[in-house]
């Protein structure tokens, strides 16, 4: 059974172009089902429809330019909505100080490995924006994580064809349960330290909160 119905139809008609679009745009922010598109694309290559090693290019290339966007447009608009708005999803002064404190010092490790989870993929290059992570940087992590992710999820949907399809489903609901249980322990590690992170964090940038400097 498809992961997602639609999917099939829409990329066995547009092809790369589907591939690149919808992770671009997942990239960029919106939240579509970027990695799902290109698992679909690799069953298909696995089914002689495409081309693997376009598939993965596609899905790479997507994956920088959008992230790139999302980048910018998070450096340029970011910091000012989150600074005066943030209140309303309890994102206050210390928080935000505490997210420039970690961009500042493991933003690389963060837009490389945020690839290859779903919430931050969509929404890492945003952050690094908001957080001034320096462009170059951003681009070298964001390109190793665009290319690698690419790479895997490629070749595993090419490999295991139909198979991928067969035990998504229960693969993806044990993924999910660790992912929920790694999320309230690291919840748990963080409110511990939460402390200790405002104090690094104030004592990085001590006095009144101002938009981040690359």
């Amino acid at each position: 059974m498809p992961l997602l119905d639609w999917l099939h139809p829409f990329i066995a008609h547009f092809g790369y172009f589907a591939v690149f679009v919808l992770v671009a745009l997942e990239s960029a922010g919106v939240p579509l089902p970027g990695e799902t598109a290109l698992v679909t694309a690799a069953l298909f290559a696995g089914q002689g429809a495409l081309n693997i090693e376009a598939v993965m290019a596609a899905a790479a290339a997507a994956a920088i330019l959008g992230d790139n966007f999302g980048y910018w447009v998070g450096r340029d608009f970011g910091f000012p909505l989150a600074y005066r708005y943030g209140h309303w999803v309890r994102l206050d002064e210390g928080k935000l100080k505490v997210a420039q404190y970690l961009f500042l010092r493991h933003g690389g490790k963060i837009v490389f490995f945020g690839r290859f989870v779903a919430i931050l993929r969509t929404f890492a290059a945003f952050l690094a924006g908001v957080n001034r992570l320096p462009w170059p940087r951003f681009v070298l992590f964001n390109a190793l994580g665009g290319v690698v992710w690419a790479i895997l999820f490629g070749l595993g949907g090419f490999f295991l064809g139909v198979a991928f399809e067969t035990y998504a489903r229960p693969v993806g609901l044990t993924a999910l349960g660790c992912a929920v249980i790694g999320a309230f322990v690291a919840s748990r590690f963080i409110a511990h330290r939460a402390e200790a992170l405002r104090e690094k964090a104030e004592a990085a940038f001590p006095g009144p909160l101002v938009a981040p400097r690359e």
